[in-house]
């Protein structure tokens, strides 16, 4: 049906179930998130149930490679840092990619890394805490081909995501994990990268605080005892409150 010639009315084409849940406006996209942060990828699955699209979730680069070959995501979220290499790598394979992810997305709880993401080509940017509902539902259906993308009036809701403290146990763990396999100071940029985005996304200033502060030494070439016995006291007092040990 068209209103005026040559114009369709808002969701024309789009399946019936699609148009009866304007609430759930992803409803059948496939998002897959590449975050090592179980709390972090913890808040993107919310927001993606919470807005009807399926998750699907890599944890490094090499898993992220894999689930490409396999599946069709129709968003990618990227964190910049990640265990085994830069997610923008990741960004500029994909943009070059045949077929291309319809939405690709850098994410990061530091946001001076947003000019990097788009550098290498993302559509957008997410600056952790991700945890506005109304905000990531309309940063994906920006970005959206307007074939798929479902037209009208929507109800923006100011929903506040937050992830279970599990969630934030097993990255606090994993931490722990890290800095124990720690050789050398290799390691720090990843510690001191993860633990500030874990930080922000928690609202833990002091740990955010901390882990900045140990990049910004070893960037300098200082002593970095101080900063990683700090590190470790912060991260298992949040351990010892959370009972996680």
């Amino acid at each position: 049906m068209l209103t005026e010639v040559g114009k369709e009315t808002p969701g024309q084409g789009l399946p019936q179930w699609k148009i009866d849940l304007p609430n759930r406006p992803l409803t059948g996209l496939t998002v897959l998130v590449v975050e090592d942060s179980r709390f972090a990828s913890e808040a993107v699955r919310l927001l993606c149930l919470r807005s009807g699209a399926r998750i699907r979730r890599a944890d490094c680069l090499r898993s992220a490679a894999r689930h490409l070959q396999t599946y069709r995501p129709s968003v990618v979220i990227v964190d910049l840092g990640l265990p085994d290499g830069n997610g923008a790598d990741l960004i500029r394979r994909m943009v070059v990619a045949h077929p291309r992810v319809p939405v690709i997305l850098g994410m990061s709880g530091d946001p001076d890394n947003e000019q990097a993401a788009m550098e290498a080509g993302a559509n957008g940017f997410l600056a952790k805490p991700v945890e506005s509902l109304a905000a990531f539902q309309q940063m994906v259906l920006r970005h959206l081909p307007a074939a798929v993308r479902l037209g009208g009036p929507r109800l923006l809701t100011d929903d506040v995501i937050a992830p279970d403290a599990t969630a934030l146990r097993d990255d606090l763990l994993h931490i722990v994990e890290v800095m124990a396999a720690a050789e050398n100071t290799g390691a720090v940029d990843y510690i001191a990268g993860f633990l500030a985005g874990l930080g922000r996304s928690a609202h833990d200033t002091a740990l955010e605080d901390a882990a900045n502060l140990l990049a910004r030494d070893h960037a300098d070439g200082r002593s970095l005892a101080a900063d990683l016995t700090r590190i470790s006291g912060l991260v298992y007092e949040r351990l010892a409150a959370a009972k996680g040990i």
